[in-house]
C-alpha cells in the first residue's frame, strides 16, 4: 500500500471515529423522549423525586420572638429579612384555604359549594396536581379564587437542599404559567402549621422563601380534615380561636377521601355568614398588591410547552404499558413454543430407530460463493476436503480484488473446480454454480464457513424423504471466545437453532442459513432459482421453496462452524442486511397469505410469526429497558432490579435448557445479562433504520465483512 493510500485510509478511520454515526440519532432520540415524557409523567403523579420524610419538632431558638406569637402570614421579603412581620387577617374575616390540590373528584365538588355561596378562597396547590389537571386549576382562577405554591412534590423542604427548593419552586411556577399565564407571590410550606410551631428547622426555609420575593402563608386553625373526624368536628376545628377573630383555615381538597371536607365547608360558610363573617383571600383581606402577576413571552410558553408535554405524557402512559405487556406476552409466548416444539422435534429425531428412510449416498456439489475471502477460503476448502460424503466442489470467485482465487489455484484440490466471473452479487454467484453443478443434490455456504467431516452426509440424509425440498444445517459460531462472538454464540443457539427446531416441528421453516443449506436443484429451477429481488437470499428463496409445497427440514448433527462479526460495527452491518433483507421477503411473498395449500399454511402461520417475532418483538423490546432505567433511577430501584432479575431468571433456564438440547457447554450463558440488554439496543436500532429504509424505498448494496480467518478446524464439544 503506498503511502498516500495509506494517508487516505487514515484519514477515513478517523473521519468516523470523529463524526457521530447519524444512524443512531432518530432511534436514540425517540428513546430519549420516551424516556423524558415517562418522566414528565412520573411528575405528574408525584412517582418522580418523591420524598416523604418529615422532621419532628425542634428548638425555636434562631425563630424572631416577634414571629411565634404573630400573624399567619409571614413577609420575610427585601428589607424585611432582618424584622420579619407577622400579618394577620382583620376581625370577622375568614380566609378558606386548600392544600394539596387540585383533585379531579373533590376539587369540582368545592368549586360548586364556593360558586354556590359566592365565595372565593385560596388554594396552595402542588406543581404535579397542576400539570396532571390543568382544567381545574384554570377553573379556579376563572372564578376568581387565588392560587397559591405547595411546592411541586410536597417534601419537606427542611430537610431539602437549596437546588432541590429551586426546582421545586421554578417547576410549579412554570406549570401554573402555562395553565393561567400568572405566577403566584404566595407560598405555604409542606407540613407547615401555626406561626407558634415555627422551629430551628422550618424557620430557614421560611427565611428563604422570603428571600425569593415570596409570602409565607401559616394558619390559625387547623381542621384536621385529612384525618375524616366527622364533619361537626371539622366545622368546630375551623372556628376562630376569640369570637369575631379573624382566621385563616387549613383545609384539603386532595389526598384522599374529602366527602366530609366538601361538606364541611358548606355548613362552616352558612355558619359564619351567619356570625356576619366575610371570606375573602389572602389579597383582599390583607389590602395587598397582587398576589398573582400576568406572565408573558418566554415564560409563558415554557409553561404551556411543559404543560402540553405533560399531557402527552400521560396520555401515552397506559400505551407504554401496554406495548410492555404486548413485549411480555410475545417475548414469554416466543420462549415458550420454541422450548415446547424444540422438545418435540428432539424427541422426534433422536428417538431409537429413527430415519429419513433409506441412506443417501450420491454425489453432492457444494457450492461455495466467494468475494475477498483470502483469508478463510483455505480454511473453508481443506474442511470439504476432509468430507466423509462424497462431493464436488465449485468455487464462484465473484469479482474479487484479493487473492482467493490464486489461493483456489494454488491449492489445487482434487474435485475442486473455480469460475471467475464478473461482481454480480451472491445471488448470481449461486446461479453461475447451480448451472455447472453436475449433481441434483447442492449444498450452500459461505466462504468462511468450515464444514466437520460428517456434515454434508448429515445434512443432505432428509433427502431420502421425497417431500423434503432443502435442508437447514446447524450453524455454530466458531470465534466465540470474545464478548461478542459469545453474545452471537447464545443467540445462535438460544434463537435461531431453536427457532428452527420450532419450524420444522409446524413446517414453516422461513430462513435456510447461508452458511449452511442443501436444496434439490430440480426444487430450485421450480422456483427460478437464487433470485436477487432482496438482500436475503437465502429467505427469499426458502419461502418459494414453502410456497411451491415443498418440505424444509432442520437437520441438527450437520454442523457448520462461522466466523461471526467481530465487531459491533460489524455486527451492526451484518444484522442491518439480514433484517432490510427479510423485510423485503416478507413484502415479496406476502400473496401467500390469499393463498391455499403449502403455500396458504406458511403465509397464514408462517409469516405472522416472523412479522411477530422477527419484527415486532425486537423492534418494542427496549420498552422493557426503559421501565427499567424509570424504575431504577425514580421510582424503586430495589424492586425494580428484583422484577428484572426475575424475569432475566426466567431466560436463563430457557437459554439453559437451550443449550443442552444443542448438547453445548453452557458457560458463556454469563454473558446473558449484558447480551440481553445490548442485542435489544441493537435489533431496536436496526429494525428501525430497516423499517424507514423499507418505508422510503431505499436499496442497500452487498456489505462486505471484514474476515480474519480464525475459524480454521472445527472444535467438536459434548
Amino acid at each position: 500500500m503506498s503511502r498516500h493510500q495509506r494517508r487516505r485510509q487514515s484519514d477515513r478511520r478517523s473521519r468516523r471515529l470523529a463524526a457521530p454515526p447519524l444512524r443512531f440519532f432518530l432511534p436514540v432520540t425517540l428513546l430519549l423522549c420516551l424516556l423524558g415524557l415517562m418522566v414528565l409523567r412520573g411528575m405528574a403523579t408525584n412517582e418522580v423525586f418523591r420524598d416523604t420524610r418529615t422532621t419532628e419538632a425542634q428548638d425555636a431558638d434562631t425563630v424572631p420572638p416577634a414571629l411565634l406569637t404573630g400573624g399567619p402570614v409571614i413577609d420575610a421579603r427585601g428589607e424585611r429579612q432582618e424584622a420579619p412581620v407577622g400579618y394577620s387577617v382583620p376581625d370577622r374575616t375568614m380566609v378558606l384555604s386548600f392544600d394539596d390540590g387540585p383533585d379531579p373528584e373533590w376539587t369540582p365538588k368545592l368549586l360548586d359549594v364556593l360558586k354556590d355561596r359566592g365565595v372565593q378562597a385560596s388554594f396552595f396547590i402542588t406543581g404535579s396536581m397542576t400539570a396532571h389537571h390543568p382544567e381545574l386549576v384554570k377553573r379556579m382562577v376563572d372564578e376568581g379564587h387565588e392560587i397559591g405554591l405547595h411546592t411541586f412534590t410536597h417534601p419537606d423542604l427542611s430537610l431539602q437542599s437549596q437546588a432541590r427548593l429551586t426546582f421545586e419552586l421554578g417547576q410549579t411556577q412554570l406549570a401554573l404559567a402555562g395553565v393561567t399565564g400568572m405566577h403566584s407571590t404566595l407560598f405555604r410550606p409542606p407540613y407547615s402549621s401555626k406561626p407558634s410551631a415555627l422551629d430551628d428547622w422550618t424557620w430557614p426555609v421560611v427565611k428563604e422563601i422570603g428571600n425569593r420575593g415570596y409570602l409565607t402563608t401559616l394558619i390559625d386553625t387547623d381542621t384536621e380534615d385529612w384525618q375524616r373526624p366527622g364533619v361537626d368536628a371539622i366545622v368546630k376545628a375551623a372556628m376562630p380561636t376569640e369570637p369575631g377573630k379573624g382566621a385563616v383555615v387549613l383545609l384539603h381538597d386532595a389526598g384522599g377521601d374529602r366527602s366530609q371536607t366538601v361538606e364541611a365547608v358548606g355548613r362552616l360558610i352558612d355558619t359564619m355568614h351567619h356570625q356576619r363573617y366575610r371570606f375573602a383571600t389572602f389579597e383582599q383581606a390583607l389590602d395587598s398588591s397582587p398576589t398573582m402577576v400576568p406572565v408573558t413571552g418566554f415564560q409563558l410558553w415554557t409553561g404551556k410547552a411543559y404543560v402540553w408535554a405533560t399531557q402527552v405524557s400521560i396520555a401515552l402512559l397506559p400505551w407504554l404499558i401496554s406495548l410492555l405487556a404486548v413485549v411480555g406476552v410475545l417475548v414469554f409466548g416466543r420462549f415458550a413454543l420454541m422450548l415446547v416444539l424444540a422438545t418435540v422435534h428432539v424427541r422426534r429425531t433422536r428417538r431409537p430407530g429413527f430415519s429419513w428412510g433409506a441412506p443417501v449416498t450420491e454425489p453432492v456439489t457444494v457450492l461455495v460463493p466467494a468475494y475477498n475471502e483470502q483469508e478463510c477460503i483455505a480454511n473453508t476448502l481443506n474442511s470439504l476436503m476432509a468430507s466423509e460424503h462424497p462431493l464436488e466442489v465449485i468455487v464462484v470467485d465473484d469479482g474479487s480484488s484479493d487473492d482467493t482465487s490464486e489461493i483456489v489455484r494454488e491449492l489445487a484440490l482434487p474435485g475442486v473446480r473455480l469460475i471467475r466471473q464478473q461482481n454480480a452479487g451472491k445471488p448470481a454467484a449461486l446461479n453461475t454454480g447451480l448451472a455447472h453443478a453436475s449433481h441434483d443434490l447442492v449444498v450452500m455456504m459461505d466462504g468462511d464457513t468450515v464444514f466437520e467431516p460428517a456434515t454434508v452426509r448429515e445434512l443432505v440424509q432428509p433427502f431420502a424423504d421425497p417431500t423434503v425440498g432443502a435442508v437447514a444445517g446447524n450453524a455454530k459460531v466458531g470465534n466465540r471466545d470474545t464478548l461478542i462472538g459469545a453474545w452471537q454464540h447464545i443467540e445462535y443457539v438460544m434463537g435461531f437453532n431453536l427457532d428452527r427446531r420450532m419450524y420444522d416441528v409446524l413446517n414453516i421453516m422461513p430462513t435456510i442459513p447461508g452458511a449452511i443449506g442443501g436444496f434439490r436443484r430440480s426444487a430450485l429451477e421450480r422456483v427460478g432459482g437464487m433470485s436477487d429481488d432482496t438482500l436475503a437470499e437465502d429467505t427469499d428463496v426458502t419461502m418459494a421453496l414453502l410456497r411451491d409445497g415443498w418440505r424444509i427440514v432442520y437437520a441438527e448433527k450437520a454442523r457448520a462452524w462461522t466466523e461471526a462479526p467481530a465487531s459491533m460495527d460489524q455486527l451492526w452491518s451484518q444484522r442491518y442486511r439480514w433484517s432490510y433483507g427479510t423485510m423485503q421477503a416478507m413484502w415479496k411473498h406476502r400473496h401467500a397469505l390469499l393463498e391455499r395449500g403449502p403455500g396458504g399454511r406458511f403465509g397464514r402461520l408462517g409469516l405472522p410469526l416472523v412479522t411477530l417475532f422477527g419484527v415486532l418483538t425486537p423492534l418494542l423490546a427496549p420498552v422493557i429497558d426503559l421501565f427499567l432505567l424509570y424504575g431504577v433511577l425514580f421510582v424503586d430501584a430495589p424492586r425494580t432490579l428484583i422484577g428484572w432479575a426475575s424475569v432475566l431468571a426466567v431466560q436463563g433456564l430457557c437459554a439453559w435448557y437451550a443449550f443442552r438440547l444443542d448438547r453445548e457447554r453452557p458457560w458463556h450463558l454469563v454473558t446473558l445479562p449484558i447480551q440481553q440488554v445490548v442485542y435489544r439496543q441493537l435489533m431496536y436500532l436496526v429494525l428501525l433504520q430497516s423499517s424507514i429504509t423499507a418505508l422510503t424505498g431505499g436499496r442497500l448494496r452487498w456489505q462486505k465483512l471484514r474476515r480474519t480467518g480464525e475459524v480454521s478446524a472445527p472444535v467438536l464439544e459434548v
